[in-house]
């Protein structure tokens, strides 16, 4: 055991002190933390206020005096806060947390725009002309020309008429969509007014709110979280991704260089092949287990500035550690007895094709699983090794977390996997170490494996 210990702590310290692994790991961090604190502030920073004309032609005579209200800054600035509410409403996005106000956030002003009104018998070619002229101030961004039955119906048809619009390319889509807006308030005010219609009336009778689901479960009530819960089974599975890649993949670069350089055969002097394994499979294990707790902290950081940190069961975070250590034992050692096996990196690749197979299949299904978490195809999987560990934590992420029973039985198959899975690696180890050749196929491992 002594002897193990050794190996593990220089697998461990060499790899952590290596500065492709330290640049490797704070890259992640870096970037979370300008996700979480720089890019709101980017994002939400003001834009330079917007100066333009606009020239419409009104043959109704009737939405003018409506477009004038409805383009002045202070209705568009009501209307972006009514628009924000109301998808609040309908999204519950709304978090309700200290620092979480999204109303802050209204910080683009509301652009000016001047209307110039021009007789119905004007020349809509003269004013397409018009906004050709780029030197001109303000900018010139947009010709509207109403129909004339955009606000009474013509005889016989059962819609109504609308509008032209022709715009300039200094005309950006927020501004563009300002006119819409403002054109489609003000025809129709002008069409429930012509129709003897109470507005208000109407819009009170269409606005239904819909409230905040509140999940009620064993634990007690909480509100639901849907695009974050939708979200968490892929997290997961990525973070289990990662940790099983960050070991598995230098375990098995580590192993074949040694092997190469023939640096393996004086560690064989001191320490038997299976000690040799044990600790570097430890010693990763160590590695990647820094790396995802990192990783867990960086999550919750970001959960609890955001004010959601209780939409995450801290058991959750206990078995994802868990189903880890179970994952990283399958893997790893297979990846390592492949290492051993072979002489050149190159030689890896066709044996890795199956393994990176079964390793990414679980982690493109979790999302898939998290959404149907007690479907057939997800509680028969999470019995399956070794892809019943991605199954059942992305279960367990979902809103309809299995029963306990399930996932006791998953990680006791896994814990089975995973001794078959090492004591397997550690009987191909133990040949190939110190086979050199051609490179073995499975067939030929699994020779191995039995006359060991």
């Amino acid at each position: 055991m002594n002897k193990i210990g050794l190996v593990a702590a220089r697998e461990f310290v060499t790899t952590i002190s290596n500065r492709g692994f330290i640049v490797g790991l704070l890259i992640m961090p870096a970037v979370m933390f300008l996700l979480i604190r720089v890019a709101p502030r980017i994002l939400n920073a003001p834009s330079p206020e917007i100066h333009g004309g606009i020239v419409v032609i009104d043959p109704t005579g009737q939405v003018m005096p409506e477009l004038h209200k409805t383009l002045d800054p202070a209705y568009i600035k009501g209307q972006r806060m009514r628009n924000l509410i109301r998808g609040m409403s309908e999204s519950g996005a709304a978090s309700g947390g200290p620092g979480s106000n999204p109303l802050s956030g209204q910080g683009a002003a509301p652009p000016v725009l001047e209307i110039l009104e021009r007789p119905a018998d004007a020349a809509v070619q003269k004013e397409k002309d018009w906004l050709m002229d780029k030197t001109a101030t303000p900018s010139r961004l947009a010709v509207v020309v109403i129909h004339p039955d955009a606000v009474t119906r013509g005889a016989g048809r059962r819609g109504y008429g609308a509008y032209d619009l022709y715009v300039s390319p200094s005309l950006n889509d927020e501004t563009e969509g300002v006119i819409y807006e403002a054109l489609r308030d003000a025809l129709v005010r002008v069409r429930l007014r012509a129709n003897n219609v109470d507005q208000a009336a109407i819009e009170a009778a269409m606005l239904v709110v819909p409230p905040r689901s509140v999940l009620v479960a064993a634990g007690g009530e909480q509100q639901t979280q849907r695009g974050f819960m939708r979200a968490l089974p892929f997290i997961l599975g990525l973070m289990l991704f990662m940790g099983v890649m960050i070991g598995g993949q230098t375990l098995m670069t580590s192993t074949i260089e040694e092997k190469s350089s023939r640096v393996v055969e004086i560690l064989l002097s001191a320490v038997s092949p299976i000690e040799l394994m044990a600790g570097k499979l430890i010693g990763q294990l160590g590695v990647s287990l820094s790396v995802l707790l990192v990783y867990i902290g960086l999550g919750l950081y970001a959960l609890s500035t955001f004010s959601m940190l209780s939409a995450v069961d801290p058991k959750l975070v206990l078995y994802l550690i868990v189903f880890f250590l179970i994952t990283y034992l399958v893997y790893g050692a297979l990846m390592m007895s492949i290492g051993a096996a072979v002489n050149q990196l190159s030689d890896a690749q066709s044996l890795m094709g199956p393994i990176m197979l079964l390793l990414i299949a679980p982690y493109i299904l979790a999302p898939i699983i998290g959404r149907a978490p007690n479907s057939t195809f997800s509680v028969a999987v999470s019995f399956v090794p070794p892809v019943n560990t991605f199954a059942m934590i992305a279960r367990m992420a979902s809103d309809s977390p299995p029963p306990s029973w399930q996932i006791w039985l998953t990680a006791l198959i896994g814990i089975g996997a995973a001794c078959v899975t090492v004591w397997f690696a550690g009987k191909v180890f133990k040949i190939g170490l110190l086979m050199h050749g051609k490179p073995p196929n499975f067939a030929t491992l699994i020779r191995w494996a039995r006359e060991a």
